[in-house]
């Protein structure tokens, strides 16, 4: 099915009439909104509901949990990335989210919208006049505010009846009478859910009578006296939200004191954590590398934390988070604790650098990944209180954002960073071709030559900087000031031409020396150099100009030391140059570099530069008339770019497959490809494209397979690929020999 909706909780009870309403509600109207206070099951009975209306859409039901953002600036590139659109346009975000979600009928769930409810609202608007075939199922504590909203009000579960004592059956495990503790239980927590879910996890370390006895002596004290509840706003049944504070409270009270305070300090965490983490943001004083795990197993067994998942991962509910974070801000920590925050997933985010190349780079790419909420979290605390370190932190992750098509958020962070930040030099060398490579992503050709030149000239001026050791004088920013000046400071004097003329100064004033045998290790390019040729070389490899790529690279390459693998950047160089060959029609040569490429990325267990090598070497089996050897090309690249979630990469993968296929006369298969590399294309937000030589290639023979199984046929197949699972698809396309 199409879609993607979290596995249901296991422990949902009863909510039969609630299920049927909503069922009525989606079915009648477009936007349906689901209120109530926190923790009496909102998100739940969405899912169940969702699960249950799912076929109705032939398009898919997707969610979206937006607990994990603290402000509304990348809630459109949460909801695309929630829908599976890597959206790659500029512009507008909003434009190709509407442009995605058009044409199709699918279930959209906004899950937790009240701290975003006004630009919540301001999205569903513009999305539903945009789709027409969209519904949109929404949970909140209070309503979104748009126009034809249908409100459904979650009262908590009869506290009297067997829905509550079955929920308390559930999470306690076990068997209570319908008259008893039990029961009375469920009658002081008034059947809201989460409380009752607290309450069992008491029982079953206390007892049930234990359990009842507590609550009795504390929910019937004077109201000022039960626990300090926390104040708040909520605009719905504050009576019964005082019942849940109440009820946390219990909890809080009952924990350990080291319990309370990792409670606080895990606040801080907006996604889910693993134990690494947690210990690295939360010890201090008495909560320490010893006693955190204890107190992490005590908050497990309370319920207070989630246990962790099948990769070690833990969360905790969102009213739960926010109960700990008034306890943090009441103890004087949360600036501290949110800049141990940032300052670990900014080491992370530097760790996951530094392992791109070699051996644990898809180990690192997936760990950014599944800490993407949190990376999210601190590069924007850091953009407020200090933009230098934000500049570092996102240089580091920009690029492993871009190949997971998080564009969008990539380009943001970096634009906000570089125009915050002062820092000069390698950081801000760094930053700039990570934002170059995003604006190429995104087609940004015009932007991306701008920012090709400012970082050829802040590539070159560091490694000058750091060669001559100014880095660590006092007058090293008199120095970068020279830059903003527009006069290139490295030992020539050379003035900066237009152009590529500051990335020429730099790689001819090295090359020069190098060729003569004057050239010093202060001459000889670096990492950021290489790195800033790669970028120019990308831009002219999709702007059509081979032998520009193939220039801008070879000289920097020419002068610098060391093998094509001895680090990343230098692959990168070296890939730019395949691919320029390539586009030249010196095919051999490109085969064999390629090839050679392939088995020194191999060797390292390198991920990423061999898939887009499995492309080059793809293109040039088709150049060559041998589509069997670009078929198997083509397969093991989109096998790459499926470990590595690159949607664009499955994409350019799906169409150089089809063009094989096609050229093999093979126009049924051909056909599928080609339909499902559509879809994925529709993921990315923008039409087909690709290097020029492919492009023409792919309409020369689908023509040819179109005519001879006849254009109806090649059709049908095509539109049942594009409407089918995208999933079903590459799987399909997948199915054949390797090449070797």
């Amino acid at each position: 099915m199409r879609g993607h909706l979290p596995d249901e909780n296991p422990g949902f009870v009863g909510r039969r009439t609630e299920l049927e309403r909503i069922s009525v509600a989606l079915a009648e109207n477009r936007l349906v909104t689901v209120t109530g206070v926190g923790g009496v099951g909102k998100t739940r009975l969405a899912l169940r509901a969702a699960h249950r209306a799912a076929e109705r859409y032939p398009d898919g039901a997707w969610w979206t949990d937006l607990t994990q953002l603290d402000g509304d600036r990348l809630l459109v590139a949460l909801v695309a990335d929630s829908v599976d659109l890597a959206d790659h346009t500029p512009g507008m975000a909003t434009t190709g989210l509407c442009r995605r979600l058009a044409d199709d009928r699918l279930l959209l769930v906004l899950d937790s919208c009240e701290h975003l409810a006004e630009p919540c609202g301001r999205l569903v608007a513009e999305l539903l006049a945009a789709a027409p075939g969209l519904t949109v199922l929404a949970t909140s504590r209070r309503p979104l505010g748009v126009e034809g909203e249908h409100v459904i009000t979650l009262d908590p579960l009869p506290p009297a009846g067997q829905d509550a004592l079955e929920l308390l059956r559930r999470a306690a495990g076990e068997d209570f009478p319908a008259v008893g503790p039990a029961g009375e239980i469920c009658v002081r927590l008034e059947g809201i859910p989460l409380a009752l879910e607290l309450a069992a996890a008491q029982i079953r370390l206390q007892g049930a009578e234990a359990v009842r006895d507590q609550l009795g002596s504390r929910f019937d004290a004077p109201p000022g006296t039960r626990f300090d509840l926390l104040a708040h706003t909520e605009r719905v049944w504050p009576s019964r939200h005082q019942t849940l504070r109440a009820a946390i409270g219990w909890s809080h009270e009952l924990s350990a004191p080291l319990e309370r305070l990792l409670w606080a300090r895990l606040s801080v965490f907006r996604g889910p954590f693993d134990l690494a983490s947690a210990t690295a943001v939360c010890v201090g004083g008495p909560l320490n590398r010893a006693t955190l795990p204890g107190a992490l197993d005590g908050l497990v067994r309370a319920s207070v934390v989630r246990a962790a998942d099948a990769a070690g991962r833990h969360r905790m509910l969102d009213t739960i988070r926010e109960y700990g974070a008034t306890w943090l801000d009441r103890t004087g920590e949360t600036a501290t604790v949110a800049e141990r925050h940032a300052a670990h997933f900014r080491g992370l985010a530097r760790r996951a650098e530094a392992e791109w190349h070699g051996a644990r780079q898809l180990r690192w790419y997936r760990t950014v990944d599944a800490h993407h909420t949190d990376l999210r979290t601190a590069l924007d605390r850091l953009l407020r209180t200090d933009p230098d370190a934000a500049l570092d932190l996102v240089g580091s992750v920009a690029f492993a954002w871009s190949c997971r098509g998080r564009l969008r958020e990539a380009r943001d962070g970096l634009e906000q960073a570089l125009l915050l930040s002062d820092v000069r030099g390698r950081v801000r060398a760094r930053a700039l071709w990570a934002l170059g490579v995003t604006l190429v992503l995104q087609g940004e050709f015009g932007p991306a030559q701008e920012v090709s030149e400012r970082c050829a000239r802040e590539a070159r001026y560091a490694e000058y900087v750091e060669h001559a050791g100014y880095a660590e004088e006092p007058g090293y920013g008199e120095h970068a000031g020279s830059v903003d000046h527009g006069v290139y400071a490295d030992p020539s004097g050379h003035a900066e031409r237009t152009g590529h003329g500051a990335y020429a100064e730099a790689v001819a004033h090295a090359g020069h020396a190098a060729a003569r045998g004057t050239g010093s290790r202060r001459d000889r390019p670096g990492d950021l150099t290489l790195d800033a040729a790669a970028l120019a070389g990308l831009l002219a490899l999709t702007t059509g100009r081979p032998m520009a790529a193939y220039v801008v690279v070879g000289h920097v390459l020419d002068a610098a030391r060391g093998g094509p693998a001895d680090s990343a950047a230098r692959l990168r160089c070296h890939l730019v140059r395949v691919f320029a060959l390539t586009g030249l029609g010196r095919l051999d040569e490109a085969r064999e570099r390629a090839l050679d490429l392939r088995a020194r990325c191999q060797a390292l267990d390198e991920h990423w530069t061999r898939t887009a090598l499995e492309y080059q070497l793809a293109l040039t089996g088709l150049l060559e008339g041998d589509p069997a050897a670009a078929s198997g090309h083509a397969r093991a690249m989109l096998e790459g770019t499926r470990s590595l979630g690159a949607s664009l990469g499955v994409a350019l993968g799906l169409d150089v497959l089809a063009t094989a296929l096609a050229a093999a006369g093979d126009g049924e298969r051909a056909a599928d490809v080609s339909g499902t590399g559509e879809a994925y294309w529709r993921s990315t937000g923008q039409p087909r494209r690709g290097l020029p030589g492919l492009r023409a290639l792919h309409e020369k023979y689908t023509d040819t397979v179109r005519a001879s199984i006849g254009e109806p046929a090649y059709e049908e197949i095509f539109v049942r690929a594009l409407t089918g699972l995208p999933q079903d698809g590459l799987d399909r396309a997948l199915r054949g020999p390797r090449h070797g």
